[in-house]
């Protein structure tokens, strides 16, 4: 899950970003609402984390513009904005939830996977290829009836390819999505790594049976390795 932090407080949305990096979640910033509204409407991502005072452009305009643009994002306010009018105006706007500063990490945390269990109108509730089962707003995973230890980052990836299944991703969208606009430049040997490392943790014993095909000079895709299909 690929998410925006549009917020000009530098340091709390540094801190912000490393906790939902530590979550396993992609992040990029922005530091004002022209900035926002810009990453917003070029790359594809699933949450954007808005703060309503932002120089440039209000924050209320940037809802109100993506929502336009893209009606599928999920936007979720995180303001010191706590009056009840100001909460009906950005619920208006096309917030699909706000939060008031300040705030727990924990509660933000979870109302990003309640927004994602709500989400049922582009995304499947459950993922299936063969006998995985990935659950992305409890971010878990199983193989049959075993539960799959994976870390964040590896959630993640099996996640993104779960979501593109059939298609070759190239390494270079895997770290864009899974790291984030900041880590383009991130070596794709680190890529190989958390692939390795989720080949096994599937147990995967050879290309027979392999969920993750590798694509020599393209990139990777998930497959059945039942049927060898989507």
């Amino acid at each position: 899950m690929r998410i925006l932090i549009i917020e000009d407080e530098v340091d709390f949305a540094n801190a912000l970003s490393r906790g939902l990096k530590n979550q396993g979640y992609a992040v990029d910033v922005a530091k004002d609402g022209e900035e926002g509204w810009e990453l917003g409407t070029v790359n594809p991502y699933d949450l954007v984390i808005l703060d309503l005072s932002l120089p440039l452009m209000d924050g209320l305009e940037v809802c109100r513009l993506l929502r336009r643009q893209r009606p599928d994002l999920l936007i979720l306010i995180l303001t010191a904005r706590d009056q009840i009018s100001d909460r009906v105006i950005g619920l208006d706007m096309g917030a699909d939830d706000y939060l008031v500063k300040p705030f727990h990490f924990e509660e933000l945390t979870a109302r990003i996977r309640a927004l994602l269990r709500r989400d049922l109108r582009v995304r499947e509730p459950i993922l299936h290829v063969g006998d995985l089962q990935i659950d992305p707003a409890e971010r878990i995973a199983w193989k049959g009836k075993r539960r799959l230890d994976l870390t964040a980052k590896e959630f993640s990836i099996l996640e993104y390819l779960a979501r593109h299944k059939g298609e070759i991703i190239t390494s270079e969208q895997l770290i864009e999505h899974i790291w984030g606009e900041d880590e383009i430049d991130l070596f794709s040997g680190s890529v190989r790594v958390h692939i390795y490392s989720i080949r096994r943790k599937l147990g995967n014993k050879s290309d027979s049976t392999r969920y993750i095909e590798t694509i020599i000079g393209q990139g990777y895709r998930l497959i059945d390795p039942e049927t060898n299909l989507a």
